[in-house]
């Protein structure tokens, strides 16, 4: 279901990219509604300013605009500076997982809350695409695995926030999958082993999308039903109130050791359902689909 108000990127006659506006399942230039040269960048740097008139157009039930099913998407944020990904951040992941190092290793792993949250940083231009985008699955990796989470897109810069205080710096919600080459977590003869780039920064590695809800539509993002379906099977079945660290705790602590810009995207984790502990990874002709409640359906097709 596509979201009654949301802004995002969509390619103009020209294919190049536009900044849109979809309200009742159509799509209206966002210059035209703002009455000014706009696009996703001047949006989210300006958009403690530009939310409200926004907002208020939206509640005139404007008239215009292209259906949506005219208009190809891309990626809705292009690009963030700033790509934050959260590690072992849902509940029943982590039991999943958990259960996986059993049978390895026959012994289990500790499943407490830590103190803080954990994060790896993503490229950006080249790996983030958009809904219905095709992606090649890389030619070095046998094992790509699916990841649906929530994307949090920052608003308002700052520094060392609160976390009774942090969700006042998000701008709006979106979804991501976290694709990952399964294959490529770990580099054998290396003093470091981890090797992120590998798994996570490949080309078309991380679909965003459709749209970009604004907070003030998203009444509570720590209750969102999230679902992921390989080929119309589902995989992941979950809610985001099963994070272990809350999107709140999440910015606050990004925002004590960087400054969090606008446009920055923080994807708030995984919940169970990934392939790697029963070996089902995707393979090409696959369309895998994320949906979460209010923001839309994310879909990618998988190819050779």
């Amino acid at each position: 279901m596509t979201p009654d108000f949301c802004v995002g990127t969509y390619a103009g006659r020209d294919g190049e990219p536009r900044a849109g506006v979809l309200r009742g399942g159509r799509v209206h230039d966002a210059s035209a509604v703002l009455g000014t040269e706009s696009t996703i960048i001047a949006m989210r740097d300006g958009w403690t300013e530009t939310r409200e008139r926004l907002a208020a157009w939206a509640a005139g039930n404007p008239e215009g605009g292209v259906p949506i099913e005219e208009v190809r998407l891309l990626a809705p944020v292009q690009y963030p500076a700033n790509f934050f990904c959260a590690g072992a951040n849902y509940w029943d992941h982590l039991a999943e997982m958990a259960e996986l190092i059993v049978r390895m290793t026959g012994s289990a792993p500790k499943t407490e809350k830590a103190a803080e949250p954990w994060f790896f940083v993503r490229t950006t231009r080249g790996t983030i695409v958009g809904s219905d985008a095709s992606v090649r699955l890389p030619g070095f990796s046998r094992e790509v695995d699916w990841e649906a989470e929530l994307g949090v897109v920052i608003g308002t810069r700052c520094k060392d926030i609160d976390e009774s205080d942090a969700l006042s710096a998000v701008a709006a919600y979106t979804i991501v999958n976290d694709l990952s080459a399964r294959d490529h977590v770990k580099r054998e003869g290396s003093p470091f082993i981890y090797d992120w780039v590998g798994q996570k920064c490949w080309d078309g590695s991380a679909p965003m999308g459709p749209w970009l809800v604004p907070a003030q539509f998203v009444e509570n993002p720590q209750d969102l039903a999230i679902e992921l379906t390989v080929n119309g099977v589902v995989k992941q079945s979950s809610n985001t109130g099963q994070m272990v660290h809350s999107i709140a705790e999440q910015v606050a602590y990004l925002s004590r050791h960087v400054t969090l810009y606008p446009g920055d995207v923080i994807a708030t984790g995984t919940p169970a359902g990934v392939g790697m502990p029963r070996g089902d990874f995707l393979k090409a002709g696959d369309e895998v689909r994320v949906t979460i409640a209010g923001l839309g359906t994310l879909t990618t097709k998988m190819v050779a």
